[in-house]
Parts: structure tokens; C-alpha cells; sequence
């Protein structure tokens, strides 16, 4: 509302001036707005032309070696690792440019010198969405000769699937193929990816060439704004308001609305945008652990602040509910049971058995007894789970929402629960302190144009950005359509949110619902069916402009719901299905199709 009244108030801007100003910040992330902000008001305080501010500096570094920074990111690990790589160079004194290579214009390759990039790799060896042009013209025969080009990459994945680091493993063999110079070999991290690319950053940063000699020195200081100091490595202390099942008693889920308090945080958000949640583990998980391997938890373990006792390190520090080939086969040779051996030794087997089991598990069915540098030494550290926000701080102000599903499977007869949702279901009550901080996802942003027709599909917890969406469309005052994809086991146990739809139905702001509840029926109904039945209209709305959103799993749902979206648009467009592929490669190109798949 605030920003409504705002550019209500903004009489000397011509109405375009507004709409582009709308379509930048829809881009931004928030410490991106902040230097936004911080740079008009350095302009207005001198009484300038942004051209005025720009020539003295621009004199200054013409004569600096420039560098290039890109980053492809899923989740925002590498947007952030890149990052603060660019904030560590410009204080060296670089003229940086950092860029999502979703907006980086690839010709321009050829007359880069220095390039730096940071990308992950998005399941079986596939680019993330941003790098996935970038990529295609690498590849193709159109990516320039490049020996006049110094680079190196940074690379990070999770080494439970088979095409590890698969992405910049191609990057970085690709470049090198097209005659430019590694500056520092290519690192690959893991999901515990900071002291690696820590290490990185430090040694690339020594080899690059920041000025070439006799060029200035000095350099242009733009004030911040003021911004939140809370990150993924300082997370904000927020309280736990509620943890609300929203499944009905019959349901085969557990569903929780979870609301956390930001207020005194600085911390902000847009639709889209993603909240990181640390999560220490359970400390009845961490005894049970102990009695299994025989320790008593008082040992010291070092870790990187120090050293602590192991059952603070098993709480606070260690992975223990998600396991990883390495740390199968690590306690393999500990245990040395013929059983747990064969599922080592058989590929398709290991890649089964880790997602089915905790660490537990294996320590109570193939019991071994390490001592705690050993145990210590198998396991990767705790990482932060990252929620769609299911709120519009329109909406909530200084409140963040999440729409959380347990994690939950028997293991001989006992629960084993996920950590984050496991915690919300089971263990905090209203009042806990919950770590958390903001991961921005520019690429899955509504449309800067209030008048664009969006079209959300969200099966499961995949509802949760677009209540968000919808929250934030109804506070703009939007004029555009808006439909809704929704799918989930039953109507009357699992229709998530069905008050708040059937309100924003009633009230016009929901222009079309399409549900799919596939037990409610001797044969099972998905959003893709859906999708199907209702291809003539779908189609329609893409043809006058409609934005496409799509947000849920990524194994199953997500290329059932792409396989259906290809057949719609090869019938209805009268296309082949290679040029209904294309069609929906373009939508994505002009970020008309985003997706946040997981």
C-alpha cells in the first residue's frame, strides 16, 4: 500500500518513467534496492544528472582491466556466493560487473578479459533455468574463439547425484576449448559449499588483474541506504507466531501454515522470494545416535570455530537426517556388513537406499562403533531449508509465512522426521526462536505490469507462492486475470487454503480454479490432466500475454506438468511437438514461463 501511495504521489515522473521503475524493482533483491536507493540519493544530494555523476569515475576506470562476474542459481547458493565475491573485488578496487546469465547478453563474450563464474547444477547434470541459455550458446556454434579471455569457475552441486557439479564441469571445458586461460583450476563444492568457495574466492581474487598500470586510484563512493544486517551466514532470531495443521484428520499429510515474526529485523521480501531456515537437530535424535555407536557425547570434536563437545556438534553442526553416497559407504567400511556392502557396491541400489534412510538407521541396522573423530569426519555440515514464502509483506508487514509439509517415514517401527519440518510439526511452540533469513528469486517474479493474466500451477505445498501472488495482486489493486492450477489427495482433507480461494473466487480477483484431488475418483486426477482439459483456454491466455508459473516437485510433477503444457500448445497452436518445445523455450527466454521446482 505504502508503494501504491507512493507513485500515486509521483506527479513529475511520466507514467512510463513509473512502469520501468516498477520493472527494475521487480528485479531487485533487497540489498540490490537498498544500492538503488543509496545511488539516486547520492545523484540528488549533488545536484546532477545521473550522466554527470557517471563521467568523473568512468574517466577514472577506463583504464582499469574490467571483470565479469556470472552466475546460473536454483536456489540462490550461487547468487549469493557470487555476490560477495563481487562486494570483495570492488573493495580490491575492481570495476565489476555481476550479472545472472538469464540476463547476460552472450555475444558478449568475445570481448570480455576477465570472467569469473559461479553455477550450480540442477538435478541429473541439467543447468539451472538462468544458465540454460547461456549454456545453449556455448555450446553452439556461434560461441566465439575466446583466447584473449582469463577466467575460472566455481562450481556447486551435491555429490548424491550421479552428474555432480555436472554444469560447471561443462563450463569450465568448454571455455578452455574456445582458447581462454583458467586464472585458477575450477572448484566443485558441495552441498556444504562455504569453506570451499571461501577458499576460492581468496585465490582467484589474487590472480586477477584489478588495474592496469597508471590508472586511478581513487574511485567513486556511493552511499547504502540502510539494509537488514541478517543473511544466511548472520540469520535473523525470529519467533515462532503459530504452526497451524491445515490438513483435516483423515488426510495422509501433515500440512502446516507456519507464521514467523521479522518485526526489528529490516529483513524484506517479494512475492516469489524464498525464506532459509537453519534448523539445529533434534536432541532426542542426537541420544538416540549416541547410544547406537557406544559414545557418550562428551568427547571433543573440532569444528570450525573451535572445538565443542560432540553431542553439541551432532546438534548444532551435523547433517543427520539426509544422507549421501560418501557417508553410505564411509560407514560401510566401519560396519562391515555383508548386506550394507552389496547395496555399496551396486549403484542403482545406493542411489535407492540414501533417500529412504537416516544416519540412524544405518547406525541401529548395520551397528558399528566409531570413535568421535571418525563419526564426525563421515558426516557434511547442517544446511538451511529454503521455504517459498507464502505471504506478501503487503499483506503481513513484519510477518513471514510458510506452508511446511512433514517429512515423516517409519523406520522399524519408529518415526523418522525431516529437521526443519519435523521441528514445526512436533517439537516448537508459539514463542521459539527460529533462525531464518532471506533468499531473493528474481526468477520467479509476477509481472511488472499489474494488467497481465498470470496462470499459477501449484499442486501441494506448491500453493504457497501464489498466495502470495494473489496477496499481492489484490493489494496493487491488479486488474489482470489470474487462474489457478491446484491439486492435492482429497477435497475435503486437503484443499490447502480453501477459504482464503474460494474468497478471492467470490470477490472476482480469482478470475478461473482448476482442481485435481486424484483420490476422490476411482482413477486418479493430477493438475496435468487438468491442464489438458483445459488446453483450448490456456492456450488462449498465452496468446494475449499471459505469464506462466509453475512450483512444486521437481521429479515427477513438474515434467508431467511440462509434457502436458507441450501437448497443449502442439494442439492448439498447431504445432509440432519439437516447435510447441521452442514455443515454451521462448516463454521462458522472456521470463513469461519461471518455475520453482524442488
Amino acid at each position: 500500500m505504502l508503494l501504491k501511495e507512493f507513485e500515486a504521489g509521483a506527479g513529475m515522473l511520466a507514467p512510463e518513467q513509473i512502469q520501468t521503475l516498477r520493472a527494475l524493482a521487480s528485479e531487485l533483491n533487497p540489498v540490490q534496492a537498498a544500492w538503488i536507493s543509496g545511488y539516486l540519493a547520492a545523484v540528488a544530494n549533488q545536484g546532477v544528472a545521473l550522466g554527470g555523476v557517471a563521467s568523473a569515475p568512468a574517466e577514472a576506470a577506463s583504464t582499469a582491466v574490467p571483470l565479469t562476474i556470472l552466475y546460473g542459481s536454483q536456489t540462490g547458493n550461487s547468487r549469493s556466493v557470487a555476490t560477495a565475491l563481487a562486494d570483495k573485488a570492488r573493495a580490491q578496487g575492481a570495476e565489476v560487473t555481476l550479472v545472472s546469465m538469464a540476463d547476460y547478453k552472450p555475444r558478449q563474450l568475445k570481448s570480455e578479459q576477465q570472467l569469473l563464474l559461479v553455477v550450480s547444477t540442477h538435478g541429473e547434470g541439467d543447468p539451472p533455468d538462468d544458465a540454460i541459455a547461456f549454456h545453449k550458446f556455448l555450446f553452439s556454434p556461434r560461441a566465439p574463439k575466446l583466447p584473449e579471455l582469463k577466467f575460472s569457475v566455481l562450481a556447486l552441486g551435491d555429490s548424491s547425484y550421479d552428474h555432480f557439479c555436472q554444469t560447471g564441469k561443462e563450463f569450465d571445458l568448454r571455455l578452455a576449448e574456445l582458447g581462454a586461460t583458467r586464472l585458477s583450476d575450477r572448484v566443485d563444492c558441495d552441498v556444504d559449499f562455504e569453506d570451499h568457495a571461501e577458499q576460492w574466492q581468496s585465490d582467484v581474487l589474487a590472480k586477477v588483474e584489478i588495474q592496469t598500470e597508471g590508472a586511478a586510484s581513487g574511485a567513486a563512493v556511493v552511499p547504502f541506504a540502510a539494509t537488514s544486517q541478517y543473511s544466511r551466514a548472520n540469520p535473523f532470531p525470529a519467533t515462532l507466531l503459530a504452526s497451524q495443521k491445515i490438513t483435516g484428520r483423515g488426510s495422509v499429510k501433515d500440512t502446516r501454515h507456519v507464521e514467523l515474526s521479522l518485526e526489528a529485523s529490516g529483513l524484506s521480501y517479494q512475492p516469489g522470494d524464498a525464506l532459509g531456515v537453519w534448523m539445529d537437530n533434534d536432541p532426542a535424535l542426537v541420544e538416540a545416535l549416541l547410544s547406537a555407536t557406544g559414545l557418550s557425547g562428551d568427547e571433543k570434536v573440532a569444528v570450525k570455530d573451535g572445538e565443542v563437545s560432540l553431542r553439541r556438534a551432532l546438534t548444532e553442526t551435523f547433517e543427520l537426517t539426509l544422507l549421501h553416497p560418501a557417508l553410505v559407504k564411509g560407514w560401510a567400511a566401519l560396519a562391515n556388513n555383508d548386506d550394507l556392502n552389496a547395496v555399496v557396491a551396486d549403484n542403482d541400489a545406493l542411489k535407492a537406499f540414501v533417500p529412504q534412510h537416516q544416519l540412524l538407521d544405518l547406525a541401529l541396522r548395520y551397528p558399528a562403533k566409531p570413535d568421535a573423530d571418525a563419526l564426525v569426519a563421515l558426516l557434511r555440515k547442517l544446511t538451511p531449508r529454503l521455504y517459498s514464502i507464502a505471504s506478501s509483506q503487503s499483506e503481513v508487514e513484519e510477518e513471514v509465512h510458510l506452508t511446511v509439509a512433514l517429512v515423516t517415514d517409519q523406520r522399524d517401527g519408529e518415526e523418522r522426521l525431516g529437521t526443519v519440518s519435523g521441528a514445526f510439526a512436533r517439537r516448537l511452540e508459539a514463542g521459539a526462536e527460529v533462525k531464518v533469513y532471506v533468499e531473493p528469486n528474481a526468477n520467479f517474479r509476477l509481472p511488472a505490469d499489474d494488467n497481465t493474466p498470470v496462470i499459477m500451477i501449484g499442486p501441494g505445498t506448491g500453493i504457497a507462492p501464489f498466495r502470495a501472488f494473489m496477496q499481492e495482486r489484490e493489494a496493487r489493486g491488479a486488474e489482470g486475470d489470474n487462474w489457478l492450477f491446484f491439486g492435492n489427495p482429497t477435497f475435503t482433507e486437503d484443499f490447502l487454503y480453501q477459504v482464503e480461494w474460494q474468497g478471492y473466487v467470490k470477490s472476482g480477483l480469482l478470475s478461473r480454479i482448476d482442481l485435481a484431488f486424484s483420490r476422490d475418483q476411482a482413477h486418479k486426477i493430477y493438475v496435468q490432466d487438468r491442464i489438458r482439459e483445459q488446453g483450448e483456454a490456456l492456450f488462449e491466455w498465452l496468446e494475449r500475454g499471459a505469464h506462466l508459473y509453475l512450483c512444486g516437485d521437481a521429479q515427477r510433477m513438474a515434467k508431467d506438468v511440462e509434457s502436458a503444457l507441450t501437448e497443449v500448445i502442439a494442439q492448439y497452436g498447431e504445432r509440432s511437438t519439437e516447435a510447441a518445445e521452442t514455443y515454451l523455450e521462448q516463454l521462458r527466454e522472456a521470463k513469461r514461463y519461471q518455475k520453482d521446482v524442488y
